[in-house]
């Protein structure tokens, strides 16, 4: 896992064999296919990690988590919560790591070593089939995910540049693999 380093740290959460469980690993996916990340912004694959994030929390100043949230609103709503609505966001079960994200700012809190900025950018999950792939209406909120995401970026004073050619990041070529029955 890599550590931050006191800078910014942009954590995907969520499962990718869920399908749209894993819209936040697939975001920052995205957002690091789509550009260039400078100096001092850590990009991580979070998965489902629980407590092996918290030295990479622990030793960056601000935080942004992308994930799957269940807030009851309709599926594909995006959201924004950040610093002082966060403990009244984890009162209730969102997401699936919700419970080990909140542990980790928990124990964070107590240790005195809350970054500074934390916010969350979410999407309420169409379907968690047991699927690699995006549901197509996840596909179309990516974009705007994403576009949050870069949003928060440059709020914090990170302007992102834009790569002249997108990669195409490892989960996206394997959804796309599980979508023409390539895999083995």
């Amino acid at each position: 896992m890599a550590q931050c380093d006191k800078g910014i740290l942009v954590i995907g959460m969520g499962n990718v064999l869920m399908q749209d469980e894993g819209v936040g690993v697939r975001a920052v996916e995205e957002l690091e296919s789509r550009y260039h990340i400078p100096p001092g912004v850590t990009v991580v694959d979070g998965g489902t990690a629980g407590m092996e994030l918290f030295e990479p929390i622990r030793n960056c100043d601000l935080l942004v988590v992308a994930d799957a949230i269940n807030t009851g609103d309709a599926y594909g709503t995006l959201v924004r919560i950040a610093n002082d609505e966060i403990p009244a966001f984890f009162q209730t079960k969102l997401s699936n790591h919700q419970l080990g994200l909140s542990d980790l700012l928990a124990l964070l809190m107590l240790k005195g070593e809350v970054p500074e900025h934390i916010a969350i950018i979410g999407m309420v999950p169409h379907a968690l089939e047991n699927k690699l792939g995006l549901t197509p209406e996840a596909i179309v909120g990516l974009d705007t995910m994403v576009d949050m995401l870069v949003a928060e970026l440059s709020d914090l004073g990170v302007e992102l540049e834009q790569r002249s050619e997108p990669l195409v990041g490892h989960w996206r070529k394997e959804a796309e693999r599980e979508a023409a029955n390539l895999c083995v």
